[in-house]
């Protein structure tokens, strides 16, 4: 196309190029036109180079490129906001990409039939914004779903028969509510779920005639309240109809159904003229039905049974004679029950259907509304007496080792001379009991990190994900926000890992077929720590000195003590307690004064404290209610205190049991009662009573002297004073003693 030949025609609105030998179209080809109508069609175009038709944008509103050789439409070739009506027929267009017709917002009408279209890119009519008519027959389009029909909301006739669908998404219409008719004829569809159709409230014409149907889902058609017009021609659908309660339903204004020549129909004949009619109580509305509709002269039927009746026409049959007092039909007695099996089990159905009739009877299985051909069934027949002799036929459907692709509603079909009858429908469902594709593993980390674990199962249906910690459900993390679940997501999230959350956590799979769990253990390690503040002592000479050193860490650390920063000299008044957390030194001396420093270690690090041990040298125990006794033997000198420690407990007791009579006297609303528990020095925590006797002196940095065996006892002299003769006198304090707790005194042989 030469534009220059086109500059004498500046103001021509039509122009038919069509029947030529052109085969592209270039930038240049036109000039500024005015024209309207262009047609290019039978043509040899192979391209269309980008801007090719801008100069005509203005004004032009009708393109047919029909019979080219066009391969590929460029995105946004069209850019001509006034063209309604678009022809691109009989081309070679196999892929329509996305965004192809962006540009054409006044487009009412497209037409790409012919082309051998295999695939619509999602968006490919985006930008339709004004699309009434969209025509794509004999192509090769395999489904209809929402990603190529996106942005087609002004859409109201859709033709896609003569393709290859097999398949109607069950969200396809949603961007296409205004659909008014609908042709999906002459295409492979075998099935029509109960999704099929769902928001097509304006549709009226719908045809899908020579599908593949066999299979029409109860209330298939119940939104499409609007629907006149309904074509089911040469489908597979006679027992799909004969057997449905509910297939038409919601079809209220429909006045045109195309049901002729359905393949195997039984229901619809061509004429109703017959002479095998079976009159009895179900057929009873047929006669007033074709009177109140003016049909009586359209039917020629008789009936085969009853007996009586035989010959008889339907429409002189008196109503009182339309009986059931037998049932050549078959009837179903026992009907197939809905199972549930895990995969790989052995599952068995069954059927019985009787009849009054010796017609012989055939049955069929159908899976889905689908026959199963190559079932493996296995029937038996035989006469029983039943208000008169009846045959009854009993049919079992095996299925071996089921899988998942056995799941479905099952049905058996008993059919003889007289009709057929249907059992109800059993539905099987296969499970499968979880089983783990990760399982979490045991974790160990470091306080404030992010702790992982991964947990996936699968089965059928898929198993549910869920987490214990310690065999509850009480997780720190959960409570602090610091615990994070994916749904979709494989992984266990725990956030600034602290040491409360330390624990075995337990993944747990469950499902309807069971359920099952694997444990991992998260480990919380922590450095080293002193959990309270280490405090300086001040005791009296000849007090017993307790210094703590409570330690914190996981592991747990391990603690030393050395004294002045040297080797501590352990003797017979050093004793360690508590995993060495408490030194106890027993009738402190100005010589254990000084710094003490607790060191405390694991795998994580070190950690050091002081701890500074002051020795005053006056005495605080009081000498007025001590006795001054001569000693000359040291062992006898312990004695003496066990005893009079003893005394003294036994006195206070008798004390308390007195006062505790008299107090129930006065006042039997209160109760004291006695315990056993005795009242810890102010320098040994209360916790420690539960720990039994003090431990041996452990071994720290200087150790005791081989074979050495230390009790804690107050050795030779502790408690002596010399008095003015010069002889040493034992002096005892019972207040004092008293403080002492009594598991610490051990006499010895």
């Amino acid at each position: 196309i030469n534009a220059e030949q086109l500059q004498v025609y500046l103001s021509l609105e039509n122009l038919d190029l069509s029947s030529n030998l052109i085969s592209e179209i270039k930038a240049s080809s036109f000039p500024r036109m005015q024209l309207k109508y262009l047609n290019l069609s039978n043509n040899r175009i192979t391209t269309l180079e980008a801007g090719c038709l801008d100069n005509l944008s203005s004004s032009l509103m009708v393109i047919k490129l029909n019979r080219n050789r066009i391969s590929m439409i460029p995105p946004k070739i069209f850019r001509l906001p006034h063209v309604q009506f678009l022809e691109l027929k009989r081309n070679r267009i196999k892929i329509v990409e996305s965004l192809t017709f962006q540009g054409l917002e006044s487009l009412k009408s497209l037409k790409m039939q012919r082309n051998g279209i295999s695939r619509l890119m999602d968006g490919a009519f985006f930008g339709l914004g004004n699309i009434e008519e969209l025509e794509l027959e004999h192509n090769n389009l395999t489904e209809v779903n929402k990603g190529w029909l996106y942005g087609l909301r002004t859409l109201q006739q859709l033709y896609v028969s003569q393709n290859a669908i097999t398949r109607i998404s069950p969200d396809a219409w949603e961007f296409c509510q205004r659909l008014a008719e609908l042709d999906l004829s002459y295409n492979q569809l075998t099935r029509l779920k109960e999704s099929a159709f769902v928001g097509l409230g304006l549709l009226e014409k719908l045809n899908l005639g020579d599908n593949r149907i066999s299979h029409i889902a109860d209330g298939v058609f119940r939104g499409l309240t609007n629907l006149q017009t309904l074509d089911l021609r040469n489908n597979e659908i006679s027992w799909a109809i004969e057997d449905a309660s509910e297939a038409f339903v919601g079809l209220s204004r429909l006045d045109k159904l195309y049901v002729l020549q359905i393949r195997g129909a039984t229901a619809f004949p061509r004429v109703l003229n017959t002479s095998s009619l079976l009159c009895d109580c179900q057929l009873k509305w047929l006669p007033q039905w074709l009177s109140e509709n003016h049909l009586l002269q359209a039917v020629s039927v008789s009936c085969a049974h009853p007996e009586w009746l035989v010959g008889q026409s339907l429409l002189s049959v008196d109503p009182d004679d339309f009986v059931c007092d037998n049932f050549p039909k078959p009837q179903i007695r026992v009907h197939p029950e809905t199972t549930v099996a895990l995969r790989g089990a052995n599952v068995t159905l069954m059927c019985t259907a009787v009849s009054s009739s010796d017609s012989p009877m055939a049955t069929a299985w159908r899976k889905d509304s689908e026959v199963l051909y190559e079932a493996d069934v296995e029937n038996f027949a035989r006469y029983q007496q039943q208000s008169g002799e009846v045959l009854e036929y009993t049919t079992v459907l095996h299925l071996f080792n089921v899988n998942f692709t056995d799941e479905g509603k099952y049905q058996c079909i008993v059919t003889n001379h007289f009709g057929s009858n249907y059992s109800n429908k059993a539905k099987l469902t296969v499970n499968e009991l979880p089983s783990f594709l990760k399982t979490p593993m045991d974790l160990t980390i470091r306080t404030g990190a992010m702790a992982r674990l991964e947990c996936a199962a699968e089965g059928h249906p898929p198993p549910q994900i869920s987490w214990q910690k310690d065999g509850g459900t009480d997780f720190p993390a959960a409570r602090e926000r610091r615990m994070h679940v994916m749904p979709e997501d494989d992984v266990f999230f725990i956030a600034n890992v602290k040491m409360e959350d330390m624990g075995i956590y337990s993944c747990m799979a469950q499902n309807v077929a069971g359920g099952l769990s694997a444990n991992a253990t998260l480990t919380v390690l922590e450095t080293p720590s002193f959990m309270r503040p280490l405090e300086d002592r001040t005791v009296t000479r000849g007090e017993t000195a307790v210094l703590q050193c409570i330690a914190g860490g996981s592991p747990a650390p391990r603690l030393n003590w050395t004294k002045d920063d040297g080797p501590l000299t352990v003797t017979e008044r050093h004793f360690f307690a508590a995993a060495n957390q408490l030194l106890i030194i027993v009738d402190a001396g100005l010589e254990d004064a000084g710094k003490y420093t607790c060191i405390m270690s694991n795998t994580l690090g070190t950690e050091r404290g002081h701890i500074y041990l002051n020795v005053l040298a006056s005495p605080n125990c009081d000498s007025s209610q001590g006795a001054i006794v001569h000693e000359e033997d040291g062992w006898t000198t312990v004695g003496i205190v066990i005893i009079v420690v003893v005394c003294c407990v036994v006195g206070t007791s008798l004390v308390w049991v007195i006062v505790i009579y008299h107090m129930r006297r006065k006042n039997e609303d209160y109760s004291i009662t006695n315990t056993e528990e005795m009242n810890l020095p102010a320098d040994i925590p209360s916790y420690l009573s539960s720990q039994g006797t003090l431990s041996e002196p452990q071994e720290g940095y200087s150790s005791l002297e081989a074979g050495s065996h230390q009790q804690l006892m107050p050795p030779a002299g502790s408690y002596m004073h010399k008095g003015t003769d010069g002889k040493q006198r034992l002096q005892v304090c019972c207040q004092c003693l008293i403080r002492m707790p009594v598991h610490s005194l051990i006499l010895t042989a």
